[in-house]
Formats: C-alpha cells, sequence, structure tokens
C-alpha cells in the first residue's frame, strides 16, 4: 500500500476524557507526528471506560480506516479494557509477555511494591502482535495488523505514549510500511479581512488545489490559510507550499501580516522596535487587555511606555485630564471622549502611537448605546487622531476580545503606512 493511503485515525480511551478532567493533548502530539512520516488523520474519537461502547468505536474505525492508534485503556485496573474490547474485532489470542512481567517485578520492587494480578494484566498483548518495550512505564506498545488495518495500542500516560510512538513505533513503521513522505503545513495568517472575503478572493486557487491543498480558517477578529503539501522530502514540500504562498500573497498580501504562530502583538512590537518608536493606550471596556497582550511579548519594554485603564468617569477626568464638561455633553461612550482620551495619554506617556477603547462591552445599553457599541481612537505622532466606531455582538467577553483584536489590526495597518520610517 503506498503512502497516502493511509488513512489514519485516534482513538483516545478514558471517562476522565470526557469528564473534562484531563485535557487530550496526545491526540495533536499524534497528529502531528503521523503528518511528518506522510499520513493523514481524518478522524479523532474519545470513548469512556465501557466495554460495549469502547467496542463499538473499534469495529466503526475499522471499518473506515486502516491505521488505527488507541490511546489509554491499558492499565492494570478493571475499567483498562482496550485489548478486552479489540479481542474479538480481530480475533486474536491475547498471551502474558513475559518481558513486560520481568519488568514489571523489576519496577516496582524498586519502589517496594508488591506484584500482583492487576499488575500482570499490563502484559497482555496478543499473539501475533509486535510488542514495543515501555522503558519509561510498565504496559508495552502494541501492534498487531487484521485485515489491512494496523492497530497500534498505547499507554494514556503522555511520557509513556510520546516515548513508545515517536522513539519506537514509528519508526519501525516508516520501514513495515514504506513510508517515504513527510506532510507539512504552514498558516498564513491575515487580518482586516473577514473569512468569506478572503475565500471568494482565492477562490480559483482554492478549486485548482491538488497538492498543496488550501484550506480557510476563521479565528477570533482574523483568518487564515493553511496551505498543506505532501512530499518526499521536506525541502521539496516546503517549495511546494512557497509557489502556494507566493500566489496567495499576490491577491491577499495586503491583509498579510505572519505566518504559523506568529501573533499580532509580537508583529506589532517588532515593527515598533525597528523604527524606535513607543506605544501607549486609555483603556475604558478593555481594562487593559490591549497593553497585557503588547507586554506578554519578549522585549516589549523597548517599544510599550504602558497604559492606563481609566473605568470611571472620574477617573477618566482624574487620570487622563478628560473635561468634565466635555464627558457632561458627549458620554463616555462616545467619539469625543475616544478622541481625548488617545489625544492625552499620547501626551501623558509621550509616546509616538497611541490609542484609546471605550464604548459598552454589555450585557445593558449604556448611555442610550447598545452593547457591543465601541469607539477606538488611534494617533500616530503629529496627524490628528482618528477615531473608529463599531458594533460588535456576542457575550461580554467576545465584545472586549474583539475590541482588543480590532485596536492590534488598526495600529497594524498604522505602522505598515509608515514603511520605514523611524523616529
Amino acid at each position: 500500500m503506498s503512502e497516502n493511503k493511509w488513512n489514519a485515525e485516534i482513538i483516545a480511551v478514558g471517562t476522565e476524557l470526557l469528564l473534562g478532567q484531563i485535557d487530550n493533548t496526545n491526540a495533536t502530539w499524534i497528529s502531528e507526528q503521523l503528518a511528518k512520516y506522510g499520513i493523514s488523520v481524518f478522524f479523532h474519537q474519545v470513548v469512556g471506560d465501557n466495554l460495549d461502547r469502547v467496542r463499538k468505536v473499534f469495529k466503526q474505525a475499522s471499518e473506515r480506516s486502516n491505521l488505527v492508534i488507541v490511546t489509554g485503556g491499558l492499565g492494570p485496573t478493571d475499567d483498562d479494557l482496550t485489548r478486552e474490547a479489540l479481542q474479538p474485532i480481530i480475533n486474536q489470542e491475547i498471551i502474558i509477555h513475559e518481558e513486560t512481567v520481568e519488568k514489571a517485578k523489576e519496577i516496582l520492587s524498586k519502589r517496594n511494591r508488591n506484584y500482583t494480578s492487576n499488575n500482570e494484566k499490563q502484559a497482555r498483548v496478543f499473539k501475533n502482535a509486535k510488542v514495543f518495550t515501555n522503558d519509561v512505564g510498565i504496559a508495552p506498545g502494541i501492534v498487531v495488523s487484521d485485515k489491512s488495518v494496523y492497530w497500534i495500542l498505547l499507554p494514556g500516560v503522555p511520557k509513556e505514549m510520546k516515548h513508545l510512538l515517536g522513539d519506537k513505533i514509528l519508526p519501525f513503521l516508516k520501514t513495515e510500511l514504506s513510508l517515504d513522505q513527510i506532510i507539512q503545513s504552514k498558516m498564513l495568517r491575515f487580518v482586516g479581512i473577514g473569512e468569506a472575503d478572503l475565500a471568494t478572493r482565492v477562490d480559483e486557487l482554492l478549486k485548482q488545489q491538488s497538492n498543496p491543498t488550501i484550506a480557510p480558517l476563521a479565528q477570533t477578529g482574523e483568518v487564515a490559510l493553511r496551505i498543506t503539501a505532501r512530499a518526499s522530502t521536506l525541502y521539496d514540500a516546503n517549495q511546494l507550499i512557497l509557489e502556494t504562498e507566493h500566489k496567495l500573497r499576490d491577491i491577499v498580501g495586503e491583509f498579510h501580516y505572519g505566518e504559523d504562530e506568529l501573533n499580532l502583538p509580537e508583529v506589532i512590537i517588532e515593527n515598533l522596535v525597528r523604527k524606535n518608536w513607543m506605544i501607549s493606550a486609555a483603556e475604558s471596556l478593555t481594562g487593559g487587555l490591549f497593553i497585557e497582550g503588547l507586554i506578554q511579548v519578549p522585549g516589549a519594554s523597548k517599544a510599550c511606555h504602558g497604559g492606563i485603564v481609566s473605568y470611571s468617569r472620574v477617573s477618566k477626568q482624574n487620570l487622563l485630564n478628560i473635561p468634565k464638561d466635555l464627558i457632561e455633553k458627549y458620554g463616555t461612550v462616545s467619539e469625543e471622549c475616544a478622541n481625548a482620551m488617545v489625544n492625552n495619554v499620547q501626551k501623558i506617556t509621550d509616546s509616538d502611537i497611541a490609542i484609546s477603547f471605550t464604548g459598552e462591552a454589555g450585557p445593558t445599553s449604556s448611555e442610550g448605546k447598545p452593547a457591543g457599541t465601541v469607539y477606538i481612537g488611534v494617533k500616530v505622532a503629529d496627524n490628528e487622531a482618528e477615531v473608529f466606531s463599531f458594533l460588535f455582538h456576542g457575550s461580554r467577553e467576545n465584545i472586549r476580545e474583539l475590541s482588543v483584536k480590532k485596536g492590534y489590526e488598526l495600529i497594524f495597518h498604522e505602522i505598515q503606512k509608515l514603511g520605514d520610517k523611524k523616529r
């Protein structure tokens, strides 16, 4: 079977995962590792510690996937049922793996604990399986094939799972299954354009895609395009991605701000440091979230003076010197207030770029303005301040988050306009 015909499925067994007591980080890690070997993952599943339900999930997987990776259910307790659930599906005898028994006795002896029949349960393997010794735990990794389906059974403990799959089983499968391709991805990040608009603009490329493939991904306040290529080497995959990236940037490059895990605060700080410019903020409804995002970036002190959180009317007057009569005439949720806030915070902090946020995050209206009304003021150097108005929808948390994201977007585009201009 050629490498691109391996359809993988990852199944996590454990009621604790369904209860939210622990996160299923194993599935993410496994998907990333399989991509390095050119294996596509089409399904993720989680099932509790119930024999019938686990068996049904395994049966379904055997009918649609030919590489199934199972984590969990290999421990010493009665609710560890992975082997028992799989046994009637593949109809293979379960035996005791003596090497695992001896290893378990040695480990337990060093811990001053007795070896019991429960511990022996961890040494149960399928007779025709390839067994991989667990060097950081007891339960081994098990690889068994049946009717063109490869099953990989792994402990649920992340440290043990990663050791067995990454260090032992995947290198084995590379030879066993003649895996000679990789899957490589790159994320292009865009701001100032919606998912639908972006997809429309690159529609022709989306229709023509085969290898690489392009997938739009919507995120809060921004959108991304994931480019995924399959090739025999990392270099070849990256070249395919690069060719597609150039085509995409020719179409929507004006909205592009970064790649992969890079975020807008990082881009903003990097550009401000390069220009030797400083930024400050006056925040009301965002309560310091804008500045918090910036100062999380290492080296932010070189570009960020800080901010003033002025939530109440009194604090706007006392901290930002907003005239009382302005507030009485226009209110705090107003273009005039946002304008005064951004002008004054720039003066107070002696910054090159300043931004202000005021509005009503909800859930009720304020000063006759509906929830979601937001005013953002931006002032660059000696230029006149500009105030932008928005009406965001969602929960109070969503509105505040969208406001901050929109603030980053506005600052990013102002920096782009400056070009190479330095202070």
